[in-house]
């Protein structure tokens, strides 16, 4: 099986912390700049010095061309490995100025994608993230203006940031509201080991969680998962750096999946940790005997669970053969 030739669809990928070297120092006008300024350090010891790497990319999300090149040539990137559909996630209010609304910075962003598309023929949705750090009126301005372009480009909301010094149920209001307003979600929950985060994240009715590490911790809470048919979005290079887990041994992908669970695979980051899809499900398949198979269990998983059109979702499992 030739992983970089398959076709995959990846759910969980931020768009500041996946721009190649070569747009950085082009957008930021500084030869100098290095991988090793944007990538997450081998001896990375939390998420909270993982996130330190997304401020050079994020300025270079200042300006409406910025914004859509930015997403013009991450598409650019996956098409490299053959991935047919990806949900691109970001904060607008990062890129929210004098010079730009958050409309314009949505928008900009879908311009870019519309435009890879035609190029390279890979579908994109985004999935605009409300910061922990934010304001609930911040989060809540953002949100109301993202939900008018649902179904043009935009697809869901997310909760991202320091999940270790905001809990989720601090943003029950703002969830509400996204309910109110039939806007899909995902949260962040789990990833610095909080079980708390994740039952509080299922409460509060997230179709998906993203990473979901601490999930292991509770197996009757597990199960509930597996009924409600929760999506966890898990991405192990990642989940490794911000020491979600402290080895291999003990990543929980496998027991999730062996309960049911359904679990994608995915980058979560491609620059600042240094990956591809297709390297993660390298990774995974390993001394596995049952690569196709369980291969095809990722991507069905993330098929079924993907905030994309029954139609974009027809065509993915019959291109990944379900």
């Amino acid at each position: 099986m030739n992983l970089l030739q398959i076709p995959k669809l990846e759910l969980h990928c931020h768009l500041d912390g996946s721009l190649p070297l070569a747009f950085v120092r082009e957008q930021l006008g500084d030869s100098e700049i290095m991988q090793e300024n944007l990538q997450a350090p081998k001896d990375c010891s939390s998420l909270a010095q993982y996130l330190e790497r997304f401020a050079l990319p994020i300025r270079c999300l200042q300006t409406k061309k910025g914004i859509e090149q930015a997403g013009y040539v991450l598409i650019e990137e996956v098409a490299k490995e053959n991935v047919r559909y990806i949900e691109i996630r970001f904060a607008p209010l990062f890129s929210v100025n004098a010079m730009l609304s958050c409309r314009e910075v949505i928008e900009s962003l879908l311009l870019g994608l519309e435009k890879a598309k035609h190029d390279y023929h890979v579908n994109a949705n985004v999935i605009v993230c409300a910061m922990r750090h934010h304001t609930l009126e911040q989060n809540l301005e953002m949100l109301s203006i993202a939900r008018e372009l649902l179904g043009e480009g935009v697809c869901a909301l997310d909760l991202a940031g320091d999940e270790a010094a905001y809990a989720n149920h601090e943003f029950q209001e703002l969830f509400a509201q996204a309910k109110r307003l039939d806007m899909p979600f995902t949260i962040h929950a789990g990833e610095c080991g909080s079980i708390s985060n994740v039952r509080e994240a299922m409460d509060m009715g997230a179709k998906r969680i993203g990473h979901g590490i601490a999930l292991m911790k509770d197996r009757d809470l597990l199960q509930e998962f597996r009924k409600k048919r929760i999506g966890i979005e898990m991405c192990p290079t990642s989940n490794l750096q911000t020491k979600a887990i402290k080895d291999w041994s003990s990543y929980p992908l496998f027991d999730f999946l062996e309960n049911d669970l359904k679990v994608s695979v995915n980058t979560d980051n491609r620059t600042v940790s240094g990956t591809t899809l297709t390297q993660e499900l390298e990774l995974l398949c390993k001394g596995r005997e049952d690569s196709e198979r369980f291969v095809c269990t990722l991507l069905g998983n993330a098929v079924e669970m993907a905030f994309a059109s029954d139609e974009i979702k027809h065509e993915l499992s019959k291109e990944i053969k379900i």
